[in-house]
């Protein structure tokens, strides 16, 4: 059964001087364009079954922008363990997902998410933009991939790209 993987990374953030990094909250440009991930995924027929979200303000804002565009969007299950992980890290999120969800996103931050995408990714793909996608994954990237079996097997080089965007508002 081929299931769908969508790779987040937060919009754009603020960056006001003496505040954590964790609570930083959206810049003015990631509240317009976090509603156009939500609304280039609804136009690519992606629906998400279950959305896992890192802790950190802009993550958690992001998803909820994102999701009012997105018919049936989940409630996100929010978790620290997507904050500052590294793409091994994700990737046993990842397989640790329920085995009943045929989809799924996953809402974090670089270098990890994008090195997710990028390890993921098993080359074969003619996506437009997979260059930009293995070239840094800017802010409000999204990757989608179709993954074949199940997602506690998956491994690196495992997942076929089949969308990519850099969302724009």
């Amino acid at each position: 059964m081929a299931r769908t993987l969508v790779i987040i990374r937060h919009a754009k953030a603020e960056h006001v001087e003496g505040r954590d990094d964790h609570g930083r909250a959206l810049a003015g440009q990631g509240r317009r364009d976090a509603p156009v991930i939500g609304r280039w995924l609804s136009s690519q027929d992606v629906s998400v079954q279950v959305a896992v979200v890192s802790s950190a303000r802009r993550t958690q804002e992001t998803y909820r922008l994102l999701a009012a565009e997105l018919p049936g969007a989940p409630d996100p299950v929010v978790t620290d363990d997507v904050y500052y992980a590294s793409a091994g890290d994700l990737l046993e999120i990842v397989r640790a997902l329920p085995p009943e969800a045929t989809s799924a996103a996953i809402v974090g931050h670089n270098p990890g998410i994008g090195m997710l995408a990028n390890a993921l990714d098993d080359g074969a793909s003619a996506v437009e933009g997979t260059e930009r996608m293995r070239a840094g994954f800017p802010t409000s990237s999204v990757a989608v991939f179709s993954v074949d079996g199940d997602w506690a097997t998956i491994d690196p080089g495992g997942a076929r790209l089949v969308g990519y965007t850099v969302a724009r508002g």
